[in-house]
């Protein structure tokens, strides 16, 4: 699964800084295979890309069922949107057409 995340210009350091030392223990305990995050260098700037491994659909149900119980990342999200950073979400769910 890819995320794509567009940032409002001069927003996306304060996020990244909150996300690495918030979310993504969070994260981790809840959805497990973290495959990493990038940031645009060329092309449309203040995006973010983060991706998740899952072994199914179903996996990935009932692993996001469990993080969003979670009162620490409740807390998280609220706070997120109060920083009014994200400017858009994009969510793909991609399948592997050919293996490593």
């Amino acid at each position: 699964m890819s995320i794509t995340y567009n940032f409002r210009p001069g927003s996306l350091q304060a996020w990244l800084a909150k996300y690495e030392s918030e979310s993504l223990p969070i994260q981790k305990k809840h959805l497990g295979q973290f495959l990493g995050l990038w940031v645009t260098e060329i092309g449309e700037m203040h995006q973010t890309v983060v991706m998740w491994g899952y072994d199914s659909l179903s996996d990935r149900e009932t692993r996001r069922a469990a993080m969003e119980s979670d009162p620490e990342w409740r807390r998280y999200i609220g706070e997120i949107w109060k920083m009014e950073a994200i400017r858009a979400q994009d969510v793909k769910i991609l399948r592997q057409a050919i293996p490593r």
